[in-house]
């Protein structure tokens, strides 16, 4: 995935473009379906709608609740990924696959045909796996501090926190990862206790954090695995190639494909109805709207980038 030129458009120019989509879509605003089997997700005002970037020569922008908090979910999974890489390597891929599924986020099916080895790190059973890879040499406390300070430091921000009120309605319902823990764990494909693994996941899907706090967080994969604020590496740039490529073809579960043809963006969504799109060398961008479409991914969300995307030119081909 080669990275486009660096960003040459003025802030007003991008900003006009945010506003402009955001101003298209907020009658749509409440479309879609919250996700209702976690009860503290289904009292969130489905009419909510935000949109930032950050361009990686630090420019920002935003339109609508872009400032407001909400739970990024699985989107938490491509950080983790990016931690887990640190820590393990090349070697991390003898846990977990590195194709699309097919199948729903939380589907048992394919775990059972392929000896409890899940397809790729986005969807659920990939992401307890990479947490328990994540976990080497913690406790759950401590690598719940980890993810958290990640967070922080990535987007700039020590006011984000982790929503303790989500983190205890997964607990309460999260019966169906759990029926994935116990089942990877009969094949060997979990070190840890599952309720260890399972505190440690729900805890990292119940960080809450703004649009703005989001796409900021994700800038370091427009800027090649660097932080252009900073000049920090966070991720060599073939790391980054290879994050970005995972989110492209797994990103939107079941609906990966029809994503990369309408918006053309590596991405990653989450059931608390965000997304994080990256446009390699441009920016990253963060939406948010609460209803969700069949597959689980923001319906606002993916519209407002398929137009962003298109008035912008972004995509990866």
């Amino acid at each position: 995935m080669t990275a486009a030129p660096p960003e040459t458009g003025s802030a007003p120019d991008l900003q006009a473009v945010l506003d402009a989509v955001h101003a298209e879509l907020a009658p749509r605003a409440g479309e879609g379906r919250v996700a209702d089997y976690i009860p503290q997700l289904a009292s969130v005002d489905p009419k909510r709608f935000g949109i930032a970037a950050v361009t990686v020569n630090g420019a920002a922008c935003a339109a609508g609740d872009a400032d407001t908090p909400f739970s990024i979910q699985s989107i938490s999974k491509v950080f983790l990924l990016t931690m887990a890489l640190g820590k393990h390597g090349e070697g991390l891929w003898r846990h977990v696959g590195r194709e699309p599924s097919g199948s729903a986020f939380n589907s048992i099916v394919q775990l059972e045909l392929e000896q409890g080895r899940p397809r790729n790190p986005f969807i659920n059973p990939g992401a307890l796996v990479v947490t328990d890879l994540m976990m080497a040499g913690h406790t759950p406390r401590e690598a719940i501090g980890e993810v958290t300070c990640l967070m922080r430091f990535l987007a700039d921000d020590e006011t984000i926190v982790i929503d303790k009120d989500v983190a205890r309605s997964e607990t309460a319902t999260g019966d169906r990862n759990a029926a994935l823990a116990h089942f990877m764990r009969a094949f060997g494909r979990l070190r840890h206790p599952v309720d260890h693994v399972l505190g440690v996941y729900f805890h990292h899907c119940a960080l809450a954090m703004t649009c703005r706090q989001l796409a900021r967080a994700g800038l370091f994969l427009a800027a090649g695995g660097r932080d252009p604020a900073t000049g920090h590496s966070v991720v060599s740039a073939t790391r980054a190639r290879r994050i970005k490529a995972l989110m492209l073809t797994c990103g939107q579960y079941d609906g990966s494909g029809d994503f990369a043809y309408r918006v053309g963006l590596p991405a990653k969504s989450g059931v608390g109805g965000g997304i994080l799109a990256v446009a390699p060398g441009r920016a990253a961008v963060a939406v948010w709207s609460p209803g969700l479409n069949a597959n689980g991914n923001s319906l606002l969300g993916a519209l407002a980038l398929e137009r962003i995307a298109q008035r912008t030119g972004w995509s990866v081909f």
